[in-house]
C-alpha cells in the first residue's frame, strides 16, 4: 500500500458492462455507512448505515462489512469509482512545512496509542496545506482491494475538515461545527475561513458530550453567547445531546448539505444534516 493519492488494484467483482457508478464506504468500529452515485444522473441510487449497538473490533467490522456486501444487492456490480472513508481516533494534522513521511509514527504517538505493527497513511489536505496522519483498517482495504478492484482511501476527518473549510470560506465570525455519532463526535471550529481547530471526543452521557463543547470553546476564547454552532451527523431537534447544548449555547443549528444531487426514493437521507461526510465525500 501507499500513502498520498492511495490506490490499490486487481477486481473480482465480474460485471459485462462498462462500469460508471461510484461508491463511499465509511468504516468505523460503530458501524458501516455505504452510498452509491449514479453521476450521469447525478443521482444518489443507495445509502443505507448499519450501526453497531457496541462497539467492535476491526475484525467484527470486517464481518459485517463482508455479510452486508453478500446480501446487498446495490454493492454487487462493478464500480469506476471506489472510496473508502476510515472513521477513528487515530489522525493528527501536520502542517505542511513541517511534515516529513519518515517521521509519521512520531506525530501520531503525541496523540494517539499506536503499535509499532500499525500501517500509517496521511491524506495531503491542499485546502489548508496540511497533511492528515492516521492508522487506516488494514484488514477492510485489504479486502476491498480483493473484491472491487482499484480504489482510494481517505480518513473521515479529511472528507469532514475539507468540507467545512469549503462550506466556510467566506466566513468571517467563528464557528464550531459538531458531527456527532453513536459513541464520538468531532468538533471542527473555523474562523476567517481558517482551520482553528479539530479533534475527536468520546462521550457516553450528555453531560460529557455538553463538557468537552464549553471546554473547547472556553481554550478557544470563544463566547457561547456569541459563536454559532453547527450540527451534523447522527443528531435531531428532538435529541437530549441537542437539548443540552441549546441551554448552554446560544446560536445552534443544523448544517445543511450544499450537494445538488437528486435521490431516489429508497435512499432519502433522513435529513440535510444527515451522512453528511459520506455523501459530501463525492464532491
Amino acid at each position: 500500500m501507499v500513502t498520498g493519492q492511495k490506490y490499490m488494484a486487481i477486481t473480482t467483482i465480474k460485471t459485462h458492462t462498462i462500469p460508471f457508478k461510484a461508491l463511499s464506504i465509511q468504516v468505523s468500529l460503530n458501524g458501516l455507512s455505504f452510498c452509491v452515485l449514479n453521476p450521469d444522473t447525478n443521482t444518489i441510487e443507495f445509502l443505507k448505515s448499519i450501526p453497531s449497538e457496541k462497539q467492535l473490533n476491526p475484525t467484527d467490522v470486517l464481518e459485517l462489512l463482508k455479510e452486508a456486501i453478500e446480501k446487498e444487492p446495490h454493492l454487487q456490480q462493478g464500480f469506476k469509482t471506489v472510496l473508502v472513508i476510515h472513521e477513528n481516533e487515530l489522525s493528527t494534522l501536520v502542517p505542511k512545512p513541517l511534515f516529513n513521511e519518515e517521521h509519521m509514527a512520531d506525530y501520531l504517538k503525541f496523540n494517539a496509542k499506536i503499535l509499532k505493527t500499525d500501517y500509517i497513511a496521511f491524506d495531503d489536505l491542499k485546502v489548508n496545506d496540511s497533511a492528515n496522519v492516521y492508522v487506516p483498517y488494514v484488514n477492510i482495504n485489504n479486502y476491498i482491494y480483493s473484491t472491487f478492484g482499484e480504489f482510494i482511501y481517505k480518513h473521515h476527518s479529511s472528507v469532514l475538515i475539507e468540507e467545512v473549510l469549503k462550506l466556510e470560506k467566506n466566513a468571517e465570525k467563528a464557528k464550531m461545527y459538531v458531527n456527532v455519532t453513536v459513541h464520538h463526535f468531532e468538533i471542527v471550529v473555523v474562523e476567517n475561513g481558517i482551520l482553528r481547530f479539530y479533534n475527536t471526543f468520546e462521550y457516553v452521557t450528555k453531560e460529557d458530550f455538553i463538557y468537552y463543547i464549553l471546554f473547547t470553546s472556553e481554550q478557544l476564547g470563544l463566547n457561547p453567547e456569541n459563536f454559532e454552532l453547527i450540527f451534523t451527523g447522527d443528531i435531531d431537534s428532538k435529541s437530549e445531546l441537542h437539548a443540552i447544548t441549546y441551554k448552554y449555547v446560544r446560536f445552534v443549528f443544523f448544517a445543511k448539505r450544499m450537494d445538488s444531487f437528486k435521490f431516489l426514493d429508497d435512499a432519502q437521507p433522513d435529513n440535510e444534516h444527515d451522512e453528511f461526510v459520506i455523501i459530501h465525500s463525492f464532491l
